[in-house]
């Protein structure tokens, strides 16, 4: 078991500093949902509760270093000044915002800090060597500090800086180095996909693209009693069993994968039987739904069809762990939203189940149609949660936090 926030005594003067998951969607500088740092809330109050002097930091965005013009206005578009407002009205306390994230008022400003003070420090992807996790930058982050707490599950995943470098420094030192509260809830929940403790145990999938989902597919043949695929991805499927496509995107140089998918998952793998078509992907004149095997050339898959949503309930009926990744179709569109409705419905409706969300779009649809609150858990990293489940439980920032 990983050292928690809770196995933290005497915190009281200790400079905690947590790498928290503020990425949050910016629009003209306003946040459009705060959802992330409503989650990291019960982690930072336990800190300020128990008197420790916290240092935040995360990432924002994307900053393209290659080009200097551009990074200048990735750096504006993707400021940190708009969450440390909005965490200061959650906190109801003034949190101490310093725009920098490697200066002489950063330190200082630390050094200064009281019991229970909050500070939040500027993007850390402002840093060209955060994600390359460069060790002059992880020292001085690391050197702030007399404890380290990872509370990002949805940048576990990745070995940066902020991430990796600066525990394992600590972690030397013989510094204290935790996991926050979301964190745990995370390894928790998700622990049970990566070691399932009741049968059935169902997996769907769908999205975009098969690439992105390989190894993932691979581990849930190996973990899962079914799979049920759709999305997008589902036409590489299609191509593979040498169905015509038409239009719908199909990664053809994935079909070889997809193939060994069907043979090795014999009897698992469950695919859409029909499909909602149309001529094209905006603004279509014609609208039809045909069996899979036979989409009309010149249309695109947007949707599974009303024999598919059956299908995909019945062979969810019975499960007691449920891990969905992926929506349906392309929900984003009221008339295409079908499907992916009928999946969050089909899997809340399953009596005694453990559900869980794998993060990414499928949680933006069920918080869009309102089922969010009916899953059993909604895993705020869609990367991370799928990583977790391909190796065995295993995150680079977590693995590199201190053992009980």
């Amino acid at each position: 078991m990983k050292k928690s926030i809770k196995d933290l005594t005497s915190l009281q003067g200790k400079t905690v500093l947590v790498r928290v998951d503020f990425n949050v969607p910016l629009k003209n500088g306003e946040i459009r949902d705060d959802n992330r740092i409503v989650q990291a809330l019960p982690t930072i109050k336990h800190l300020i509760e128990n008197k420790a002097r916290v240092v935040l930091f995360s990432h924002l965005g994307k900053i393209n270093h290659k080009n200097p013009e551009q990074a200048e206005l990735d750096k504006q578009k993707n400021n940190m000044a708009p969450v440390a407002k909005r965490l200061s009205e959650l906190l109801d306390l003034d949190v101490i915002y310093v725009p920098s994230t490697r200066s002489e008022e950063l330190t200082n400003t630390v050094k200064n800090l009281k019991d229970g003070d909050v500070l939040l420090m500027q993007n850390t992807r402002y840093e060209k060597g955060e994600q390359k996790n460069d060790s002059e930058l992880a020292a001085y982050w690391a050197s702030l500090c007399d404890v380290y707490v990872m509370d990002a599950f949805g940048s576990a995943h990745r070995a940066h800086a902020s991430t990796y470098g600066v525990p394992e420094i600590l972690n030397k030192e013989g510094k204290e180095t935790a996991i926050g509260l979301l964190v745990e809830k995370e390894i928790k929940s998700l622990e049970r996909c990566v070691n399932p403790d009741e049968r059935p145990y169902v997996a769907v999938l769908g999205g975009l693209k098969v690439s992105d989902k390989i190894k993932v597919i691979e581990a849930l043949i190996k973990k899962t009693d079914k799979i049920i695929i759709s999305g997008a991805m589902a036409y590489t499927f299609f191509k593979a069993l040498g169905y015509e496509t038409g239009t719908s995107p199909v990664e053809l140089d994935q079909v070889d994968f997809a193939k060994r998918c069907l043979e090795e998952g014999k009897g698992k793998i469950v695919l859409p039987v029909d499909v909602v078509v149309t001529n094209a992907f905006d603004n279509p004149t014609e609208e039809r739904t045909v069996k899979v095997n036979a989409v009309p050339e010149g249309f695109m898959g947007m949707d599974i069809g009303p024999e598919t949503r059956e299908l995909f309930k019945k062979e969810l009926q019975g499960a007691k762990i449920v891990f969905w990744n992926g929506p349906a179709g392309v929900f984003e569109k009221d008339q295409y939203s079908k499907g992916t409705i009928a999946v969050c419905e089909a899997i809340t409706g399953l009596k005694d189940a453990f559900t869980v969300i794998g993060g990414g779009d499928s949680a933006a649809a069920a918080a869009q149609f309102g089922y969010k609150d009916k899953f059993s858990h909604v895993s705020t990293g869609g990367g991370a949660s799928l990583e977790m489940i391909e190796n065995d439980g295993h995150l680079p920032g977590i693995d590199i936090i201190s053992s009980n």
